[in-house]
């Protein structure tokens, strides 16, 4: 008898952890406050009527957040032709009017959704400021020159691991990493024989469309500032949006 009811008391277990694996886990309850009323984003709050100088602005603070390490942290979407999306995390290396520019390998899947279909999201998220900026846009590599700059600029071990890894592809262990590592450290990892720029390694540089600034409230009626380029043709409604600088329209967006 004894017997049995252990039996039945595994199979009850066996059981119940199997509805358990089964269940979704209920993270509603999670929920931190964010600015209060009274620090609102609002036009007046801006620094120019186009996006770079604001975002300038914004990244600059970041910048110099002690509780933020790496403000240039960005997350990049990107698509396939036939519009299956995927995101990973990346690093912004410049920013102007001319755009948002970062650096990866060529024959990785990124660089293999941007060659066939060029647009782009970016995302930064700050979140001991509660702000966020999203960058929607037409990519396109930048010049051979200006990626072989950017790459001799590079510390010799970030360079070492462009020619290491051919990223994205399936490799059976890390010893395929590390072995090359220690093959191309032994030869350049003094200074004297400067490593080659890959021409699978360079640049590419999202030209914005849209630029919108994001600052969160507790109670969720977050400010949304959005900088569009106007299409032509275009007619501004002026109760709805303000005319920027350099063919920018400013809108409020609805949180």
């Amino acid at each position: 008898m004894f017997h049995l009811r252990v039996v039945f008391r595994r199979c009850e277990f066996l059981v119940s952890s199997q509805k358990i694996r089964n269940m979704s886990i209920d993270i509603g309850g999670m929920r931190k406050p964010y600015n209060d009323k009274d620090n609102f984003f609002d036009v007046k709050d801006l620094v120019a009527k186009e996006p770079f100088e604001q975002f300038k602005a914004w990244f600059e603070e970041a910048s110099n957040h002690k509780q933020i390490e790496e403000a240039n942290a960005m997350c990049l979407a990107t698509a396939t032709s036939d519009g299956i999306p995927s995101a990973r995390m990346v690093l912004l290396k410049k920013y102007g009017p001319e755009g948002f520019t970062f650096y990866t390998n060529y024959t990785s899947r990124k660089a293999s959704e941007l060659d066939s279909n060029p647009r782009a999201a970016l995302m930064f998220y700050w979140e001991p400021l509660k702000r966020s900026v999203r960058v929607e846009g037409k990519v396109e590599r930048v010049p051979e020159e200006e990626s072989k700059a950017y790459f001799q600029s590079r510390p010799i071990s970030s360079q070492i691991g462009a020619w290491v890894s051919d990223q994205s592809k399936v490799i059976p262990d890390r010893s395929i990493l590390t072995d090359k590592e220690k093959e191309l450290s032994s030869k350049h990892k003094d200074g004297n024989e400067p490593l080659p720029h890959p021409t699978h390694w360079g640049g590419y540089r999202v030209t914005p469309q849209t630029v919108e600034f994001w600052q969160g409230q507790s109670d969720r009626i977050h400010d949304r500032l959005r900088f569009r380029k106007l299409k032509s043709g275009e007619t501004i409604d002026t109760t709805l949006a303000l005319e920027g600088d350099s063919g920018w329209v400013i809108e409020r967006l609805a949180p």
